[in-house]
């Protein structure tokens, strides 16, 4: 933990900040939205041809939603004596306690769904438009590295040796309940696999990059500050930490136009919940319509349809989009991995660290620096989308 002075001036704010870390440990979303029966309804769901609305079971919820909403909203904000600091963290209020809505409604249906609009919106026109275009480009190059020939022992091996290259420990977890092929806890600083995957070599390098080079570099950069804000996230940081994750796996050297179109094919998912598709109708579009195999067109579809309509994944490609547009500038990536943050809060990012209450991140995502990418057509379509 890196050592600050507490001066009288920014006593309040420690405490406001120690406070909702105190709350915020149970509200993980991704702790509570997969489906604890994925195999068996898949199983279902197949067996019916795909004209079978599946029944997901989810984990049980581990706090008091009143209560949690009582206290974050007892915290005296008004004593926290700067403008900008004092409005990031009313922002970070509101966004908790949208996230506590959100929890408490999976699995009801178009109310999980609503809630999820309020945290994390529905694609924009021009976000169709982008998927659009990237569904245009042609990706049927045979690459061996495109097999899927990894099982998880395998996947775990390698994810141990490519973190060999940063010094942070994490935990490595093996599930069946998951509608990823990998996730990290920030919470808990765990990297969970699903027990099920068979991985490609490139999907392991995408992963690794992912999850490792950003997801747990901006875990272990949030908690090394003196703020704890920064670890549990700042308002809308899906946007901007899955954005600098995307990136990495450009800059990385693996990002393909595959993954760029399972990105496309997202936006396109989380859209037909605004049309009111049930699982059924989005697995059509993107099976029938658009020809995806029917195991990825299964796993967008869970991914989305999950809780009743979870709105995050359309995130994905607009903040690559964002990121892309922002490092091509020639701005400091660094600022974005001092934790979990959003680009919109750089300025205030700025200002903590002015002022001595925030510091520069100990840990930088390795792709960034490196910079193995070789791809002009990848080069093109993140310069061209809106």
């Amino acid at each position: 933990m890196s050592k600050i002075k507490i001066t009288e001036d920014y006593q309040d704010l420690f405490d406001i900040d120690g406070n909702l870390n105190r709350l915020v440990k149970n509200i993980e979303v991704l702790n509570y939205i997969n489906p604890l029966n994925i195999a068996s309804e898949k199983k279902k769901f197949f067996s019916a041809k795909y004209n079978y609305e599946p029944e997901f079971k989810y984990p049980k919820i581990r706090f008091n939603g009143y209560k949690l909403h009582r206290l974050f909203f007892s915290q005296r904000l008004e004593r926290i004596i700067d403008d900008d600091i004092r409005q990031l963290y009313e922002d970070i209020i509101y966004e908790y306690s949208g996230l506590i809505e959100c929890i408490e409604t999976i699995g009801h249906g178009r109310k999980f769904y609503f809630n999820s609009l309020k945290s994390f919106g529905t694609p924009t026109e021009k976000d169709l438009e982008n998927a659009t275009f990237i569904l245009r480009f042609d990706d049927s190059d045979f690459n061996e590295e495109m097999l899927p020939m990894y099982n998880v022992t395998e996947a775990r091996a390698y994810f141990d040796e490519f973190s060999k290259r940063y010094d942070f420990k994490y935990n490595i977890k093996i599930s069946n309940n998951l509608s990823a092929a990998a996730m990290v806890l920030n919470n808990t600083q765990t990297l969970v696999l699903r027990k099920s995957h068979k991985f490609s070599l490139n999907q392991l390098k995408v992963l690794t990059n992912h999850e490792i080079g950003v997801h747990m570099v901006t875990t272990f950069n949030g908690l090394d500050q003196p703020l704890k804000v920064f670890s549990n996230g700042f308002p809308n940081n899906v946007e901007t930490q899955e954005g600098l994750a995307v990136y990495s796996e450009f800059m990385s050297g693996c990002l393909t136009i595959e993954r760029l179109k399972e990105l496309a094919f997202r936006v396109i998912a989380v859209d037909s919940l605004h049309k009111g598709y049930n699982f059924a109708d989005t697995f059509h579009l993107l099976h029938s319509q658009h020809k995806l195999n029917r195991d990825k067109a299964f796993t967008i579809t869970l991914r989305v349809h999950r809780g009743g309509g979870f709105t995050k994944d359309h995130l994905y490609l607009r903040g690559i989009r964002n990121v892309y547009k922002y490092a091509k500038s020639d701005n400091d990536l660094g600022v974005l991995l001092t934790g979990k943050v959003s680009q919109e809060y750089i300025p205030t990012i700025e200002k903590l660290q002015d002022k001595g209450l925030a510091i520069a991140p100990k840990y930088i995502t390795d792709a960034y620096v490196n910079n193995d990418n070789a791809d002009p057509n990848l080069d093109f379509i993140l310069k061209s989308l809106k």
